[in-house]
């Protein structure tokens, strides 16, 4: 027997005073509903209801019975809507790894309008460069510059990543502007360091790949200081168009253009990715 089915049409029997109108509201027969409750009486050992041709009634017992199932029934549909509503409403935490200059300048910003739309989203927010992988760090998004990943992770590109070279109008002034890329060797040179080493200066000419880095300045992990070393005019820096937009708007360092375009790698797929695994999705 189906207890709580029973216990159900028990209750609208009460509140209706009448198996037909009970049975209606369910769509069922009067007399299946009539044989749950029933069913129900003998599992109690108990009679609920005094039944005659014109009314139903509880019995002494039987009001017991109702008033301690009314109790169970009404926590059952609470928590039905509890249920309901962490569906609709997005809630709980939330993981998210994410590049350190990319989390500072794009990232962090947008979180505010994320925190203000879903309150009840507890952002756990951790920015670093290091090389991550998405269940072993306990993550459930994570954000990367490169190129999509071979892990079995669901990989979203975001928006463009390859890098550009610029320099500062006083460094151009002193040291002249490079006019061909293999100029570049004769130019002093910072340089961003990846997880993966530092980011040489790279050019595609005539089908083949030329290494036209100038000599080491220096090099770091940190894009706002070198971005400061170069608007000092200690060299050429080559980063991303999205972490040098603040100083080339200002001027205070201007994007270098030659016939064959820079770039840090040979892959032409480098972007910034959002990445999830399949279950992720499903939580999502």
């Amino acid at each position: 027997m189906d207890q709580l089915r029973a216990i159900r049409y028990f209750s609208k029997v009460v509140e209706t005073g009448s198996f037909t109108k009970a049975a209606k509201v369910f769509d069922v027969p009067p007399s299946s509903l009539s044989r749950r409750v029933s069913d129900l009486e003998k599992s109690l050992g108990a009679t609920l209801l005094k039944r005659s041709t014109r009314l139903v009634k509880l019995t002494e017992v039987g009001q017991v019975y109702y008033n301690d199932v009314q109790h169970i029934l009404n926590q059952l549909e609470q928590s039905k809507e509890t249920v309901r509503s962490y569906q609709t409403t997005p809630m709980g935490r939330l993981r998210i790894s994410a590049m350190v200059g990319f989390g500072e300048k794009i990232l962090l910003p947008l979180l505010d309008d994320f925190s203000a739309l879903y309150p009840q989203i507890v952002l756990d927010v951790s920015l670093s460069d290091e090389l991550s992988t998405l269940g072993r760090d306990d993550v459930d998004i994570a954000i990367r510059g490169g190129y999509a990943p071979n892990e079995r992770v669901i990989a979203k590109r975001l928006m463009d990543n390859s890098f550009i070279p610029v320099a500062s109008p006083h460094y151009l002034e002193v040291h002249g502007v490079p006019n061909h890329a293999l100029e570049l060797r004769e130019h002093k040179g910072l340089y961003f360091k990846t997880p993966l080493g530092m980011t040489p200066w790279l050019c595609l000419m005539d089908d083949q790949w030329h290494d036209v880095s100038g000599p080491v300045v220096a090099v770091s992990n940190n894009g706002p200081w070198l971005a400061k070393k170069a608007c000092a005019g200690d060299g050429i820096l080559m980063s991303t168009r999205w972490a040098l937009a603040e100083y080339l708007e200002s001027g205070a360092l201007q994007e270098l253009k030659f016939e064959h375009p820079l770039a840090i790698t040979q892959n032409s797929e480098m972007a910034v990715y959002l990445l999830y695994s399949h279950c992720t999705t499903k939580e999502l």
